[in-house]
């Protein structure tokens, strides 16, 4: 009767610092591509970017398999790595998706939601109103941690995780929705509205306002594009 044996413990943390330092190299090109150092449509240097993290060609080629999975890029055969341009439509059907995502959020957090976290989101939109109409960095950041404490409040770690894939598709497309006239003062009072919903613990009038807020980014991307330029905009 034969027996399984262990690996040898060398060989176990081999694999847990290959593991991480992975992640590690998955995190900073994300970011590099979500802060808007990697734009949409750059190659990915693997020699560059090796030299750039001091480490071999192999975790790095794992790195870019994790990060094309998770959409952010796209590989062709003995061609290499791109950072990937997101077709308009395909953007308009991650909206959809997204505004269900948060519909279902706020209706699970109407029924739960706690006085701190009532407190923390009243103090972010609070933020926003002072944010000056032309200070979009800002607000954007704003934005986004209201939307993401939203959903981790919700305390669906699926829907999380769902949720955060597609916000990195579409961080390119809500900051340039946010440039046009006085939008910026809007968002802000949809935002202390959604918490005014919150407050009221009305689930389903929250998951409407949700719903009603992201269709409307979407509805403003969608009019962007066919001003500047079409179907392939980015």
């Amino acid at each position: 009767m034969s027996t399984l044996l262990s690996p040898p413990a060398g060989s176990a943390l081999a694999l847990v610092q290959s593991t991480s330092l992975t992640r590690l190299v998955v995190e900073s090109i994300e970011d590099m591509v979500l802060a808007g150092e990697l734009p949409p449509g750059t190659k990915l240097n693997e020699i560059a970017l090796a030299q750039r993290f001091g480490i071999s060609r192999g975790p790095l080629r794992e790195a870019f398999r994790s990060l094309e999975e998770s959409g952010l890029i796209h590989q062709e055969k003995n061609r290499g790595a791109w950072v990937r341009e997101i077709k308009l439509s395909e953007a308009a059907d991650i909206y959809d998706v997204r505004a269900g995502l948060d519909a279902c959020a706020g209706r699970l957090l109407a029924a739960r939601i706690t006085p701190e976290q009532l407190r923390t989101l009243r103090e972010m939109t609070e933020a926003m109103r002072c944010v000056q109409p032309d200070d979009v960095a800002r607000f954007h950041e704003l934005n986004l941690s209201f939307h993401d404490c939203i959903v981790a409040m919700s305390g669906n770690a699926v829907l999380s995780a769902h949720y955060r894939k597609l916000c990195k598709l579409l961080v390119l497309f809500r900051r340039r929705n946010l440039q046009t006239p006085m939008a910026i003062p809007r968002f802000a009072e949809e935002h202390s509205a959604i918490v005014d919903l919150l407050e009221a613990r009305d689930a389903p009038g929250v998951a409407e306002a949700l719903f009603a807020h992201a269709q409307g980014g979407r509805l403003r991307m969608l009019r962007d594009g066919e001003l500047t330029g079409g179907a392939d905009a980015a």
